[in-house]
């Protein structure tokens, strides 16, 4: 073994090859610059070092492809945190530094944000449900933002308005799914809590849990839909409106809405899944320790975090790429958080409706 491979550890040698997904053999053959090995798989032994935060020999470092900015609204909701890991991985490995501006309440604002990365001199930006998903925002920022040669792409929230690559999770297919399985266990009564109605996402969800219900199903069901804020006060807020509805299965638009949701279920001496089951959103990597383990509804983080990477590579290269809409489809994940309908519970709703 040279030199290069000898300075590395067996042990961080071994999670260099796991991170990268190669043979330990072919992480020495990069690190010592052997021949035989195909540059993306080169590349992602460099990224895999960069991600563990191992340095590279120096003779491998290289000048950077340039800079790419990443914006996100927040880092307090783990789905934007997971985005943000594998874009910025993803990133390193095709050579390009990420620079991650986070909108944080009393900080910069996304237009303020985006100055910041251009002043620095980005090739291109990524933007994860900014305000282009909002339609009441103005949508002309980026057109100044096209004018000036930046190119970027666009994650959740799809905006006609706005000429660019959009990349979307199908939110009218989660609500449908999350509705579909709560019908399955016998709810007749069900609610929808989702953050406010002038986003995308939000109208998207709205709209395929109000067909799901309309649709011929293994039994009589009805809606409530109730507007509030995308995070566990906001689910704790929507809870109280649904519950006095009663729903005994609730559909919320993001996976803290949902613990939310149990918080205000459990405040009333109801029990989950028991009396009230709970659908989430997004699926961090905690759901299945909370209590109970929260059914979900997944959206496809990795592979959407790539197109959008492999998409604003394509921009950058000067290749043309669709300005429309890549969707990609949600899985629905089953834990503790759903069960069958409480006894007499449709007796009761149709009481209330009738």
């Amino acid at each position: 073994m040279t030199a290069a491979a000898s300075a590395l550890p067996a042990t961080r040698l071994a999670d260099v090859a796991g991170q990268a997904r190669v043979s330990e053999a072919t992480v020495s053959r990069v690190l010592n610059g052997k021949a035989g090995v195909a540059d993306s798989t080169r590349q992602r032994v460099l990224a895999a070092l960069d991600v563990l935060g191992y340095e590279r020999p120096v003779r491998l470092r290289s000048r950077s492809a340039g800079l790419v900015g990443l914006v996100i609204p927040e880092l307090t909701n783990p789905i934007f945190p997971a985005f943000a890991q594998v874009i910025e991985q993803s990133l390193t490995g095709y050579g390009y530094t990420p620079v991650l501006g986070t909108q944080m309440p009393g900080g910069a604002t996304e237009d303020e944000l985006v100055a910041q990365l251009v002043d620095r001199g980005v090739t291109g930006i990524i933007f994860l449900s900014g305000l282009h998903a909002d339609l009441t925002a103005e949508p002309a920022r980026y057109a100044r933002l096209a004018a000036r040669g930046v190119p970027y792409v666009l994650v959740n929230g799809y905006n006609e308005r706005i000429a660019a690559p959009f990349v979307s999770p199908d939110d009218h297919a989660a609500a449908r799914i999350a509705v579909r399985h709560l019908r399955e266990l016998g709810h007749e009564r069900i609610g929808l809590a989702v953050g406010p109605d002038r986003f995308v996402p939000v109208r998207r969800k709205a709209q395929g849990f109000a067909e799901e219900l309309a649709e011929d199903g293994p039994g009589p069901a009805s809606g409530v839909v109730r507007h509030t804020l995308f995070t566990v006060e906001g689910g704790h807020a929507a809870a109280g409106g649904l519950l006095d509805a009663g729903c005994t299965g609730i559909v919320c638009g993001s996976d803290l809405m949902a613990l939310g949701v149990v918080r205000a279920a459990r405040q009333r001496g109801l029990d989950v899944p028991r009396d009230v089951s709970v659908v989430g959103y997004d699926d961090s990597e905690l759901n299945a320790f909370t209590d109970p383990p929260l059914t979900t509804v997944r959206q496809p983080v990795r592979a959407m975090s790539n197109a959008a990477v492999h998409t604003l590579l394509e921009e950058i290269r000067g290749n043309p790429v669709p300005h429309s809409e890549f969707v990609f489809q949600p899985e629905l994940v089953v834990r503790g958080s759903t069960g069958q309908a409480p006894a007499h519970a449709g007796d009761r709703s149709r009481a209330r409706n009738g």
